[in-house]
């Protein structure tokens, strides 16, 4: 938002900085200025200020915050903006219900009669004009002001408009409502409206209606202050797409005392603005469970040794005194009462709801005194640095997976219900996302790879190799449980060989890899086609155990997700429970003495069944137990298309076992024996030696 320093300094009489001086002190205890133009008067402050200060968003807070930095008087925000207007009050007060006791917490209300509604004069025309804020007409100039000045969203009636008294209330669902943008807006039960007793006025917090507006012919007046609960604003206005100062304050947390001054500025305001007079008490309607949880709430112990304790010393050496912690404070509204010896209790203001904790209280005395005058120093240390429990394991991952060519990628942690579903069966629902695509916290780690390969290859990147390590969530909103997962995707750039065609080049490729992975881990390695999941096209994946347990699934995507991502070239994904890698012992590397004596070669030539697998093989040759037994390992593989050479439903294969002995020369006998073994073991699995 913009400010004016000139404004600024009505509040802060003995304020004697520069402009320059007060934009970067301001900016160096987080009221950032990102820009200093200069008006008539003064100079225009461009600030950032977070959310959570929007006691902040107005001068007067800004004024607040100038006064704790340079310790100078600043104006009592009843003499300053909203002195006391009684003598001009005669009558009754306005009928006020509120029905929405959870959603309103607080309403004021205040008539003037006679008014005569024109264009604004005086300190508001100056001030919008160097703030280059629209000016509608006096007394709704007026409220814009009010929010400018003190924070305060404010609103203006037709009085002549309001049929009985004003209710504050949920909107019945599907009653409508004609806004002041034009727009006319379906209502649910769960929005909070302002009415009379016929009909909704305004949307509560957000936007008044149209039919109740002021203009040039209006003649009387009602002028409405309230606090509103900032969900419920945050949801109406979400609800509609409507974001308006007003909304922008609500949703955040209003002063909740503010209401009454801000109803006392907009009157006499108004009255100086537009004529005529006041009629009747300001009415005051107060939830008292609403006041106990915003300006009413619990004192906050707050010690001496905890300021020190965080802070530490300052560039003076002077360290932050009880006198500075008082000073600051105090100039930031809290209420301090000594309870002990460097002991406080510290009552909240009223429009700093950000602050809950004694942190917080800490946080803000640092803040004002300035983080540029603290000591550099680092914090004491005692002890030796500690990794986390699966620090080795998950470092093996990473650079396993490096050293294959893969690179370590983020995806988000959200993903929609529909991949959700597809890819982990379900997901957790989050109760406030924030768009239909990333309503769930992710399941799994497999739609944000096949997302992540398809932003490659639309950007014409046509080899990719990818992995990512990250949480995955599963169970329910109300107990969410979290679990280490990983994924690796692989698209184009694979090669085929003598054992596999080029087509299911990329599905050994990942397979490998998955070997080379968990062979760094304890336990035996094996692969079937059991339970795949219906992502993975069928016929183009696998499962991988190890030790006998499922660790992982990988597969080339289905036609369905390839046709949904428009992808044209095959991705295979591989999803990898590493919560279990993480808790698995590492295999321990063995050393052994390199062999003076010379391995010898036997290629075996089988034809098997389709049934009979590799592993099934390589355990057979395992099972042989022959102390010089170095490898086995298949050198070729040929299907016959047309079944002339090899039947249907067959494979030949080109087995390569090599033996060699590390004492001696083995002789020609041994070497045929052992050979006689292989071959029957071979045999002993549907194998057909081939001449």
């Amino acid at each position: 938002m913009d400010i004016l320093t000139s404004w600024l300094r009505s509040y802060l009489p003995a304020l004697a900085v520069d402009d320059a001086q007060l934009a970067e002190d301001l900016t160096l205890r987080g009221i950032a200025v990102e820009g200093v133009f200069a008006v008539e008067g003064g100079s225009r402050f461009e600030m950032d200020i977070t959310t959570n200060r929007v006691d902040a968003m107005n001068h007067y807070g800004v004024a607040r915050e100038v006064a704790a930095i340079y310790d100078v008087a600043l104006k009592p925000l009843e003499e300053a903006i909203a002195a006391p207007i009684v003598e001009m009050v005669k009558g009754e007060g306005f009928p006020v219900r509120i029905e929405a006791k959870d959603l309103c917490g607080r309403f004021t209300a205040r008539v003037i009669r006679g008014v005569s509604v024109g264009p604004s004069s005086g300190l508001i025309a100056e001030y919008f004009a160097a703030l280059g804020q629209k000016a509608i007409s006096g007394p709704v100039d007026v409220t814009n002001f009010g929010w400018l000045a003190m924070g305060q969203p404010t609103h203006v009636f037709d009085l002549d408009t309001i049929e009985g008294g004003i209710v504050v209330r949920r909107a019945k669902a599907g009653e409508k409502l004609r806004l002041l943008d034009g727009s006319e807006r379906v209502l649910v039960a769960e929005d909070l409206v302002v009415a009379d007793e016929v009909k909704a006025l305004g949307l509560a917090g957000v936007m008044g209606g149209w039919d109740s507006r002021v203009t040039e012919a209006t003649k009387n007046i009602l002028v409405e202050a309230a606090w509103f609960d900032p969900a419920a604003i945050r949801a109406s206005s979400r609800r509609h797409g409507l974001h308006t100062d007003a909304s922008h304050r609500f949703e955040r947390g209003a002063d909740f005392d503010a209401a009454p001054l801000g109803n006392n500025l907009v009157t006499r305001m108004v009255v100086e603005q537009a004529g005529g007079e006041v009629v009747g008490p300001l009415v005051d309607m107060v939830v008292p469970e609403m006041a106990a949880k915003t300006a009413g709430r619990a004192a906050i112990a707050l010690r001496a040794t905890e300021v020190t304790r965080h802070l530490g010393s300052t560039a003076d050496g002077l360290g932050i005194s009880a006198e500075v912690v008082e000073r600051y404070l105090t100039a930031l509204g809290c209420g301090l009462t000594a309870t002990g010896e460097g002991e406080y209790s510290v009552k909240l203001p009223s429009w700093r709801l950000d602050l809950e904790r004694e942190i917080d209280l800490i946080e803000g005395v640092a803040r004002v005194y300035g983080y540029n005058r603290f000591a550099d120093t680092l914090p004491s240390f005692a002890g030796a640095v500690r990794e986390l429990p699966h620090a080795e394991q998950e470092r093996a991952i990473r650079e396993t997976l490096r050293a294959l060519g893969f690179s370590e990628a983020v995806s988000s942690t959200f993903s929609s219900a529909e991949e959700a579903a597809t890819f982990g069966g379900g997901g957790v629902a989050m109760g406030n996302p924030l768009s239909a695509e990333a309503g769930m916290l992710r399941p799994s780690l497999a739609p944000g790879m096949a997302t992540m390969l398809a932003l490659n290859l639309h950007r014409d990147v046509g080899e990719v190799r990818l992995f990512e390590m990250g949480t995955v969530f599963t169970g329910s909103t109300a107990a969410v449980k979290e679990e280490t997962g990983l994924a690796l995707g692989l698209t184009g750039g694979a090669c085929a060989t003598a054992l596999y065609k080029a087509e299911d080049a990329l599905f050994y490729e990942a397979k490998g890899a998955m070997e080379a992975l968990l062979a760094k881990f304890a336990g035996v390695v094996s692969f079937d086609r059991a339970e795949l999941p219906g992502w993975i096209a069928p016929g183009r994946g696998a499962r991988v155990l190890l030790g006998g347990k499922v660790v992982a699934v990988f597969g080339e995507l289905s036609a369905a997700e390839l046709h949904a991502r428009k992808l044209r070239q095959p991705c295979v994904i591989a999803t990898v429970e590493a919560q279990v890698l993480l808790e698995t012992t590492l295999r321990s590397p063995v050393v052994q003495e390199l062999s003076r004596y010379q391995a010898v070669e036997r290629d075996f030539s089988f034809v098997f069944p389709d049934a009979v697998a590799w592993g099934s093989i390589d355990a057979a040759l395992r099972g042989l137990e022959l102390s010089a037994l170095r490898s086995g390992r298949p050198v070729e593989i040929f299907r016959d298309a047309k079944g002339k050479a090899v039947a249907a439903g067959s494979y030949s294969l080109l087995l390569r076992v090599v033996f060699q002995s590390s004492e001696r020369t083995l002789t020609e006998e041994e070497i045929s024996g052992w050979s006689e073994r292989v071959v029957d073991a071979l045999q002993e699995l549907g194998g057909v030696q081939r001449a």
